[in-house]
């Protein structure tokens, strides 16, 4: 089993701090590890990491791999590269693939797939209903209990919107301490949406997609949570009102978890404008008032973890009018990136709650077992190496993922990961896949 000692590193943003790696934990913490008289560094390969922050692997509960059914889009292997590449160390994948992931058999192969490839761990989220329709339950159980062992539960893209049918799934999954993320959004409110519904929207004769579509879902999902006492998570929240309406249900005990995506701490409806299919996205891009909320929220914990919603699409299908353009953007290999920009060289974050918001909490709240552990001797080798003074351009043409459609091409952004650890396993070294 092979050594390796990060010389130097910030642990947390911390003080420069030695870790040293044996096989596939971590050995030891602290230090000068290399010093003469020290043991169990000897012959290991170092890496300095002098000025660079070491966090724990980071956990994407939201990614979306479009395999099985659309790998002109993204496959397990090229999404767990981008992966990779971004400093994960396991990503949670969505189910509206085909066929849609609402079987033990579907979920399994999906698992498979992320354990041959190997760059890193895959878990599987499985359907609510029977091919995402909303009319009757997967197999949630038969999901659970298979070697994927599925926890978490979404029909993202489309909303759990009966009332009955999340009640139930939400009884169903509390058996076995899973949870459902809802994808908040009132269908019959956003029909023919096709950006946030406010200023911009009507400038642009574009269809609007309000605010209250996703506040009413969220208000009537976390009464029926408390009605229950079940786990909801809620994704991709996009709106200062939903930000209020989760704040208020945790004041109450219920139990309640939300995301927020880089995407929307960074961007504005203000970018619809260029009428440019890149900034398509759904939820939609909000306002300026609810970016800033969405940041002061993650900041005081009651939006708990930042997910990607990594969407992943072919040319074709943003390099077209608007009206006609899938809504998604790829986001695992800049996630960090735009977190540094918004929240840590604002001063809302330190990197000790960025390991937490992007690490630590997704793994608790997907029970991931080995993810999202501390630093600290005796843990999985799971980390990633973040060199935070760097500066540069995105540009989509050195991505891992199959697909471009990125909202931040040619934007200057801070920070790049450039080393990823996988139970030990070098999956990224000096910013380029091993």
């Amino acid at each position: 089993m092979s050594k390796i000692l990060i010389r130097g590193a910030k642990v947390l943003g911390g003080e420069p701090q030695d870790v040293l790696i044996d096989g596939e934990t971590i050995a030891a913490v602290g230090q000068d590890l290399d010093a003469e008289g020290a043991e169990g560094a000897e012959g290991a390969e170092v890496v300095e990491a002098a000025g660079r922050v070491l966090l724990p692997g980071l956990v994407d509960l939201h990614t979306h791999l479009r395999e099985p059914g659309r790998e002109d889009s993204e496959t397990v292997l090229t999404g767990t590269r981008a992966a990779a590449s971004g400093g994960y160390t396991a990503v949670f994948a969505m189910a509206n693939t085909f066929p849609v992931a609402d079987t033990a058999g579907v979920v399994e192969q999906v698992w498979r797939l992320g354990r041959e490839h190997g760059y890193c761990d895959v878990q599987p989220i499985g359907a609510v209903t029977v091919g995402l329709e909303g009319r009757k339950l997967a197999e949630l159980g038969a999901m659970h209990e298979s070697a994927a062992g599925v926890t978490v539960f979404s029909d993202d893209g489309k909303c759990v919107d009966d009332a009955v049918i999340m009640r139930r799934a939400l009884e169903y999954v509390k058996a076995f301490g899973g949870v459902v993320a809802q994808h908040a959004q009132e269908p019959r409110l956003t029909e023919g949406a096709q950006m946030n519904e406010g200023v911009v929207s009507a400038e642009l004769g574009l269809g609007g997609w309000p605010a209250v579509a996703e506040e009413s879902i969220i208000a009537r999902d976390v009464l029926l949570a408390e009605h229950v006492g079940s786990r909801v998570h809620i994704c991709h929240l996009s709106t200062a009102g939903s930000v209020e309406i989760v704040r208020w249900a945790k004041s109450r005990g219920i139990d309640v978890t939300a995301e927020v995506t880089p995407h929307h701490l960074l961007l504005t409806d203000e970018m619809v404008r260029t009428y440019n299919p890149v900034y398509k996205v759904n939820p939609p891009l909000r306002t300026e008032r609810d970016v800033l909320a969405l940041r002061e929220a993650l900041a005081d914990g009651t939006i708990d973890i930042v997910a990607t919603d990594h969407a992943p699409h072919p040319h074709e299908d943003k390099d077209c009018e608007w009206a006609a353009a899938a809504m998604g953007m790829v986001g695992l290999e800049t996630a960090l990136s735009v977190v540094q920009d918004t929240m840590v060289d604002t001063g809302l974050l330190t990197w000790a709650e960025v390991a937490d918001r992007m690490s630590f909490a997704p793994a608790r709240i997907g029970r991931a077992g080995g993810h999202g552990r501390p630093v600290s001797a005796g843990e999985p080798a799971n980390l990633t190496l973040v060199d935070t003074a760097y500066r540069g351009s995105v540009d989509p043409a050195g991505f891992a993922s199959r697909s471009r459609n990125t909202p931040y091409e040619g934007r200057e952004l801070p920070g790049r990961v450039t080393h990823t650890w996988l139970r030990g396993k070098a999956t990224l070294v000096d910013g380029k896949l091993t």
